[in-house]
């Protein structure tokens, strides 16, 4: 079996498309012949020797210590997701949200700062603007695409620019270059969450961010079934955020990880046919007298869509849109309808819907929720894998319920 050191893709997978790297990336057999992924159940390891524990644990040598932060299952899993993203290295954490707090606490400390911006998912507004200032941290919040916001709000304590794109639940679209070039000039590190893109549509590093977070949870999985995160960049980074796993313990277990193993294969189909369907629905929905606006990037009259289509190979499958009637309108759209699933859990291959303002977003105060453009009338759909006609017939019945 490979050693864990051996972090480099074979020759035969270097020029290999995303749709390869999905399925064979990895991929270290135990000398058994198995010809699918191993699951690693398995706390701790038996060492040869009292010398090669010791060199195991102070890292003198390479192998397996303890499965908080070394197994052979959770590795395959980061040097796929490694190579789809085509990051030198990633680590795989317990959730989304944990591995964007594994890299705060890899990179903060007392007195610095971070920028981030405003339109993020509503845990992360909690823990930079809640939990992050108890260590002393300050952060800043600004628009995504206003770049002039972004440099002005940066000083020289600022060691971390933060952003979603496309975000949630709007789909705003961040420069992601400018952001990194603006980024640069503090010595400051870009994090970009992919969770709504995935490295099937987007490649943040390819662009200048410096690490990308992503909640496994979501399309990586595919199917609603595990809890897992995961944070991807250079080898020297990625480093710090397994020494923070190491010691303080959020990670992702053997059997999660070979779920999500199970997803990649198939990631990059999905997301060409999430992002089929969800471009139908769009055009669909611009046409209801209902609807004061569509959020989504691949219509052309969305501010974000020519940026989008420069740094994204598809737009997604999350849209959201203003219904006239407010929460009112909103709630009774979402409760009639029967086929999309009332959840706040997104990526799935089943559509899910769900009202952002009393949700996702509901412990935000009112005016960060109105500065994130989190009106009291907005749905979001994450379109699965369904019929697009049915999708239309079930989104029917919402305006049905709202026209009587």
């Amino acid at each position: 079996m490979k050693s864990e050191d051996d972090t480099s893709l074979p020759e035969w997978l270097r020029d290999a498309h995303a749709e390869t790297l999905g399925i064979r990336a990895g991929i270290a057999r135990t000398g058994e012949g198995e010809h699918g992924e191993p699951i690693f159940t398995t706390s701790s390891y038996v060492f040869d020797s009292a010398a090669d524990a010791a060199a195991r644990f102070s890292g003198d040598t390479g192998g397996n210590v303890y499965s908080r932060y070394t197994n052979p299952t959770v590795r395959v899993f980061e040097k796929r997701l490694a190579a789809l993203e085509n990051a030198e290295s990633a680590v795989g954490t317990a959730s989304g949200m944990s591995a964007i707090l594994a890299t705060c606490m890899a990179f903060l400390t007392h007195g610095d700062h971070v920028v981030c911006s405003r339109d993020v998912f509503g845990s992360t507004v909690g823990l930079f603007d809640k939990y992050l200032p108890r260590m002393g941290v300050s952060v800043s919040f600004v628009p995504l695409g206003d770049l002039d916001a972004w440099r002005a709000a940066a000083t020289p304590k600022t060691k971390l620019f933060y952003c979603e794109t496309p975000s949630n639940p709007i789909c705003e679209v961040a420069d992601i270059r400018a952001l990194a070039a603006i980024a640069g000039e503090f010595e400051a590190r870009l994090v970009v969450d992919n969770c709504f893109c995935t490295p099937a549509l987007q490649k943040p590093l390819e662009h200048g961010a410096d690490m990308v977070i992503h909640s496994a949870t979501k399309y990586l999985d595919g199917q609603g079934r595990m809890l897992g995160g995961a944070v991807v960049g250079s080898a020297e980074d990625m480093a710090e955020i397994t020494n923070f796993i190491r010691t303080c313990g959020p990670s992702m277990s053997p059997f999660n990880a070979w779920v999500f193993l199970k997803g990649l294969e198939t990631l990059s189909l999905r997301m060409k046919a999430h992002s089929e369907n969800a471009y139908k629905l769009a055009h669909w929905l611009t046409e209801r007298p209902e609807i004061s606006r569509v959020h989504y990037s691949g219509l052309v009259d969305h501010p974000g869509h020519q940026l989008a289509s420069r740094q994204q190979s598809g737009f997604g499958g999350v849209l959201s849109f203003d219904l006239l009637g407010g929460q009112q309108a909103a709630w009774r759209f979402i409760d009639a309808t029967v086929l999309m699933s009332l959840t706040a859990n997104l990526g799935d291959v089943k559509t899910t819907i769900v009202h952002p303002a009393t949700t996702t977003h509901g412990r935000l105060p009112e005016a960060q929720r109105s500065a994130a453009g989190i009106t009291p009338g907005l749905v979001r759909i994450a379109v699965g894998l369904e019929h697009i006609d049915d999708l239309k017939a079930d989104c029917q019945r919402g305006f049905d319920a709202i026209s009587v």
